[in-house]
């Protein structure tokens, strides 16, 4: 991930970006943590970050939902939390659980 700012370029690795906390801040809600990035394969953007929301049993099981934060939407990268602004509603996808898709297979 490299982020452009005025004074030069800063680059971190998506390894860094999984240990921060996203937090919402039109609502103080925690969003939870970056679980995976989705790019632009032509030009090799960051498109979005995935949050993903726990699920049952310290996500044993996989997660119900989840949250695709566009770039463009992050405020601030800090050193332990990224700051957004988003409408939670918006951005909430629900997943399927990997316990019941393992389980259809049997």
């Amino acid at each position: 991930l490299t982020v452009r700012i005025p004074d030069g370029i800063l680059c971190m690795r998506i390894e860094e970006l999984r240990e921060k906390e996203v937090i919402n801040t039109c609502t103080c809600h925690k969003l939870g943590y970056v679980g995976d990035v989705e790019f632009d394969l032509c030009s090799g953007q960051v498109c979005a970050l995935i949050i993903y929301q726990e699920g049952h049993c310290c996500g044993l099981f996989g997660h119900e939902r989840e949250y695709r934060v566009c770039f463009c939407d992050i405020t601030q990268i800090g050193n332990d939390i990224i700051l957004v602004t988003i409408k939670e509603e918006d951005c909430i996808r629900r997943c399927k659980k990997k316990f019941l898709s393992w389980m259809d297979r049997l």
